[in-house]
């Protein structure tokens, strides 16, 4: 059995219902990742899986108990949560948030000690944040700030650990060192690790588990490399695309298709739907040409009547006029209007009679 589940749960915000009769399994020792379009419900589950929601119907399980009944102190020497957005107490320095993490750890008889003070320092080197141990939260960049949550939450040293976006304000180097620290987590020290993630690329490079929503339901689960088709892409995100293999890992790497490509796609109409395959590519010789032929169609319709532009050329060539202006020939431009001074108009001086004749 393994040790994080949802059974059969309902998930809601008053009476807005995020999802309903959700199951998930966590496999034990596994980073896994749920990924699915904005307002799908991914991170409402985190919060459900981590007791910051409770449940409308049906049951989360951490260790075979049901979670909401355990000890929060104990919950929290288990599993740990990097929030969505995290706000720091005013005032408060990257050494010192950090070292909360520690805070299941303490106790009456138990209070600041060597070991704490390893751990915090390990967590913060392992996030690269370090040196800004004395610096203020309120003082660092967005990138920053989320790399001291992150050292905080590998201080509480919980052998479960969910992460809601945990590469939201990270460039793209951040971003891999951060994914690379999750990889090592899990392989090295065997953590079991659940993260939010947007970029599709990113959770089948590092996850072990999948799992994708749509609408508060569980589409798929399982490996990535099992799961991840252009097939799935579409009916999750909506999205055409191409699954290759991805160069350096051998993983599934999703190439959405062009916009030209999507666009003569679906003004080729029900014709060239039937012969689009899974990579999104039209399959057969009349598919291809539909595929072609849409934006020349589109082209010609945008540009007025095709017929009127031949007879001009022709009676341009003959050295005739045409007396009707196709929509090749540009109307001549109307003179621009100069913007003046608003003036109230003089009224005429009355002439004496004896000047009109």
């Amino acid at each position: 059995m393994n040790r994080l589940s949802a059974d059969n749960v309902t998930l809601a915000y008053d009476q807005r219902v995020i999802a309903e009769q959700l199951s998930v399994e966590i496999p034990d020792n596994s980073f896994t990742v749920i990924v699915g379009p904005n307002a799908c419900g991914k991170s409402t589950l985190l919060r459900a899986l981590s007791r910051m929601l409770k449940p409308a119907e049906g049951r989360v399980l951490l260790d075979g108990q049901v979670i909401q009944s355990m000890p929060a102190k104990k919950v929290a020497r288990t599993l740990g949560l990097l929030p969505q957005s995290s706000i720091a107490p005013d005032g408060i320095t990257v050494g010192d948030l950090v070292g909360r993490g520690r805070y299941p750890h303490q106790g009456l008889l138990r209070q600041w000690s060597s070991e704490d003070e390893r751990v915090v320092r390990e967590s913060m080197e392992s996030t690269g944040v370090a040196e800004l141990a004395d610096r203020y939260v309120d003082e660092l960049s967005g990138g920053q700030r989320q790399r001291v949550w992150i050292a905080m939450a590998l201080a509480q040293q919980t052998p479960l650990l969910l992460l809601d976006e945990p590469t939201t304000y990270l460039d793209i180097q951040h971003q891999i060192d951060v994914l690379d620290l999750c990889a090592e987590l899990h392989e090295e020290q065997g953590r079991t690790l659940v993260a939010v993630l947007h970029d599709l690329n990113h959770a089948a490079r590092y996850a072990t588990h999948l799992i994708a929503l749509r609408d508060g339901r569980a589409v798929a689960e399982g490996a990535p490399n099992d799961i991840v088709t252009a097939e799935l892409v579409e009916e999750v995100f909506g999205l055409r695309c191409q699954v290759i293999d991805d160069p350096e890992t051998g993983t599934p790497l999703v190439v959405p298709a062009a916009r030209r490509a999507r666009v003569a796609a679906a003004a080729a109409g029900p014709a060239a739907e039937a012969a689009t395959v899974a990579t999104g590519a039209p399959e057969t010789d009349a598919g291809l040409r539909a595929a072609e032929e849409a934006p020349k169609r589109l082209l010609s319709r945008s540009r007025g009547c095709g017929g009127h532009r031949k007879a001009a050329v022709a009676t341009a060539a003959r050295g005739g006029h045409g007396r009707r202006r196709g929509p090749w020939r540009s109307r001549k431009a109307p003179r621009p209007v100069a913007v003046t001074e608003h003036r109230t108009p003089r009224r005429p001086q009355h002439r004496p009679a004896t000047e009109d004749f």
